[in-house]
């Protein structure tokens, strides 16, 4: 096992702390709780922390295993970016904009943008809905009514999380294309799932949150380096800089109440002895860990279904893309990325293609992924038509969220189990959001905060600054 550098701070003496389970959520209890000066050992399976938001070499490219943004209304992220010293690396749009072109549409005529207005919530969308042309004027109308009736909802309500919000946009309105170029362009990104497959608590929370809170909340963050150098560098740096124990390649095989109340963590050659645990691993993973008793009923665990995500990535010779990002309707595409400068490529452009909710392409064959999506690129981009294809390769996610369909919220547990000092954390717990970066750091502070309050520890001001800002 490879250990990480101790320090010799408060936080090396006194109640020790286990967190199984290095992605966003291990890491972020891990370190919370080390702040608070609790001693903490972080196992992890894999040979790197960051979970699914990781990066991989290939050849003389840096490569994220797929195309991850944030928000600005996503503030425990932005906390988590602010804690590890990479805020600066991960710059957010100083306006909202997004470019969505229609390729079925003639040429000259396809663009529309998504953007932004200084002016209060909610006319500061106003003019871009008003304009927007991939929408009838009577579309656009309807759009505007549905969205204030969405701002009347309330996510935390249970009966909506038993609908569908397919189905509810089609009883105030909205019309097949106006869920394709509007609703869906943003829904299936943020939620991995269409309309008619979401929880219409999921869906308020995210169009309410996003679009309808605050004028800037919307603006769009994303990793100029490779998330490896976020998640996994910055992030053991400031592991070891509070002294916390980070092990990785290490699977935790058994967890365990000891004799003396406290508990057992078993890996491989090692029993660990701990006052709390933090179970930060999937909802499977997490119920084949779970000691009997420890919910009332571990089953709902395996209910939560997942959800895929397929990322096409392509090499060109020259650039193609003038635009950091760009959106797609009437096409199989979805959201493209130019990731030239963050991969460490010196000539060409490498563009990545993140397909969420690819249930029906997760396991197709790379040739038959290539035949597909490079003509639907050189469709959308026209100056990919006389470019040479250098490299092409899919990256697959077959787990990478859990799906968020109606009725998933009363599976989700909360951070605190019925067993003392055994606690949880990951996207898929109750936080109110779907599976994104967000829940994942709240997730984890949630469990920090359920620790220090039963180890008797004060709760750091400066953990929970980003719930004063949210």
């Amino acid at each position: 096992m490879t250990h990480g550098t101790r320090s010799h701070g408060p936080a090396a003496e006194g109640r020790h702390t286990v967190v199984v389970g290095g992605g966003l959520a291990g890491v972020t209890a891990a370190l919370a709780l080390a702040d608070a000066g609790v001693r903490v050992t972080l196992l992890e399976g894999r040979p790197r922390l960051g979970g699914l938001a990781f990066s991989f070499r290939r050849g003389d490219l840096t490569v994220d295993n797929g195309q991850h943004v944030y928000l600005r209304c996503c503030t425990a992220y932005r906390w988590f970016l602010d804690r590890i010293e990479g805020a600066a690396l991960a710059p957010l749009q100083d306006r909202l904009d997004v470019p969505v072109v229609d390729v079925a549409r003639p040429e000259g005529r396809r663009l529309g943008r998504l953007r932004r207005d200084a002016l209060p919530v909610p006319l500061h969308l106003g003019r871009s809905l008003a304009t927007y042309p991939h929408l009838s004027l009577a579309e656009r109308a309807r759009v505007g009514r549905a969205a204030l009736a969405l701002k009347g909802l309330d996510p935390a309500d249970p009966a909506l999380d038993a609908r569908d919000f397919g189905s509810w946009l089609t009883a105030h309105g909205q019309s097949a294309r106006a869920v394709e170029a509007l609703w869906d362009l943003v829904g299936v990104a943020t939620l991995n799932a269409v309309a008619g497959d979401t929880s219409l608590a999921l869906a308020a929370m995210v169009f309410r949150t996003g679009l309808l809170s605050a004028p800037g909340a919307a603006d769009i963050g994303w990793a100029g380096v490779p998330l490896g150098d976020l998640h996994d560098r910055l992030a053991r740096k400031a592991l070891d800089a509070e002294g916390v124990r980070t092990e990785v390649r290490t699977r935790v095989t058994d967890v365990r109440r000891s004799a003396d109340g406290g508990w057992s963590v078993e890996v491989p050659g090692e029993t660990l002895r701990a006052d709390a645990v933090v179970l930060a691993v999937p909802q499977r993973e997490a119920h084949d860990l779970l000691p009997a008793g420890a919910l009332d009923a571990p089953e709902r665990l395996l209910e939560i279904g997942t959800a895929p995500i397929l990322n096409v990535h392509v090499v060109y010779d020259r650039t193609v893309l003038a635009r950091p990002f760009v959106t797609a309707l009437g096409s199989p595409l979805q959201w493209v990325f130019d990731r030239t400068e963050a991969s460490g490529l010196r000539t060409g452009q490498y563009l990545a293609v993140s397909q969420s909710a690819a249930q029906d392409e997760i396991d197709e064959p790379v040739a038959v992924l290539r035949e597909r999506y490079l003509p639907e690129l050189e469709r959308l981009l026209p100056l990919a038509r006389d470019a040479r294809v250098k490299d092409f390769f899919v990256t697959r996610e077959r787990t990478a969220t859990f799906a968020p369909t109606p009725g998933v919220g009363r599976l989700r547990p909360g951070a605190r189990t019925k067993a003392p000092g055994l606690y949880l954390a990951g996207a898929w717990t109750a936080t109110g959001w779907p599976a994104t970066m967000e829940s994942a750091v709240r997730s984890g502070v949630s469990a920090a905060d359920a620790v220090l309050g039963a180890l008797g520890r004060p709760r750091p001001h400066h953990l929970f600054e980003f719930e004063e800002a949210a």
